[in-house]
């Protein structure tokens, strides 16, 4: 590495609002977000499911004459 071309690099804490922390490396200093690992819905299991049979039963609707004709 070239010597004075690269940013300082600090050991950070990184804040959610949650209550969580996490100990990282960074440019920047102490972050704070908004939504982590822990208290995101796809990584705690209370991810609501997308009722995806209507979407299709409306595709296919809207789009029958041309599914017909091949």
């Amino acid at each position: 590495m070239k010597k004075g071309i690269h940013p300082e690099l600090h050991d950070i804490t990184i804040t959610c609002a949650c209550g969580a922390t996490f100990k990282t490396k960074s440019t920047r200093k102490d972050y704070k977000v908004e939504i982590c690992s822990r208290c995101h819905p796809f990584f705690t299991g209370k991810q609501k499911l997308v009722d995806t049979a209507g979407k299709i039963e409306k595709f296919t609707k809207k789009y029958r004459k041309f599914l017909e004709q091949q």
